[in-house]
């Protein structure tokens, strides 16, 4: 039987085991991902985390404003979405990062390898995610009506399972661009590790101060909400084969709705 600290601990690492996993596809496919495949899995992920963003984040934070007597009860989630959208934006401004299928490195300039800064883009878009589950977890640890143990793991198993594709997203084009298989992998994992460690530093910021929490679900809802804008649906919709983005979006979404809805 598990204990409450082991439980906590397995959620946030079954995202990174997700990553983990996808970038073992690499030993196992000898030729880099198709472009329709690519397509697809990209827009699952995309699905993945615009229903876990309303689902999971943004609908529970309404619900405790109301349970806390906020006057308004949309305004925490208004300004913990902006917020959370704006430090996107702001990391995406400062760190050097270079997405899939481009040439053109954005953030600050650097002489960082093209590998490194694909793998800094993939991290910096991982970041939203692990405090999504921690946000939840933290909000299960201090009793919040409709956050328990089986919600906080179905966020947590929703978000491994879209990661498994990226994971091989990363992992085989690092290994097309002359990487050996053992870089390309440690590249993909090493690029989910920020999960685990922004759901920790999320619930030790909660444990600090309760009240800030339907601002926290709010801003993680926010920052994923950035990535897929900013990031995923453009290179799912890029170029030929869009409509296999199109279709990975709306099973991506139906999966992660069904399992909050009916598990959560």
């Amino acid at each position: 039987m598990l204990n409450f600290i082991d439980t906590i601990a397995i959620g946030l690492l079954i995202p990174f085991i997700g990553t983990t996993l996808g970038s073992a596809m690499v030993f196992l496919l000898k030729n880099d991902i198709t472009p329709r495949l690519q397509k697809l899995l990209l827009g699952f992920a995309s699905g993945v985390m615009v229903a876990a963003s309303v689902w999971s984040l943004l609908i529970p934070s309404i619900d405790m404003a109301q349970e806390q007597g906020v006057t308004f009860t949309w305004m925490p989630a208004a300004v913990g979405f902006l917020a959370g959208m704006a430090f996107l934006l702001l990391l995406d401004s400062l760190i050097p990062h270079l997405h899939l299928h481009s040439d053109k490195p954005e953030g600050v300039k650097s002489k960082l390898k093209k590998t490194t800064m694909f793998i800094f883009a993939v991290t910096l878009h991982n970041i939203p995610e692990g405090m999504a589950v921690g946000v939840v977890f933290a909000g299960m640890m201090e009793g919040v009506p409709n956050m328990s143990v089986a919600s906080a793991m179905v966020l947590s198993i929703g978000i491994a399972i879209q990661n498994f594709p990226e994971g091989a997203i990363i992992s085989m084009p690092l290994r097309a661009a002359g990487q050996s298989r053992m870089k390309a992998f440690m590249g993909g994992a090493l690029s989910g590790i920020v999960e685990p460690i922004a759901g920790v530093i999320t619930i030790l910021l909660i444990q600090i101060t309760l009240p800030i929490l339907p601002y926290l679900l709010a801003f993680a809802a926010g920052a994923m909400i950035y990535v897929v804008v900013e990031e995923l649906i453009p290179e799912a919709q890029d170029g030929a084969h869009s409509n296999m983005g199109t279709i990975g979006v709306a099973l991506g979404f139906v999966l992660m709705m069904v399992l909050d809805v009916a598990l959560g």
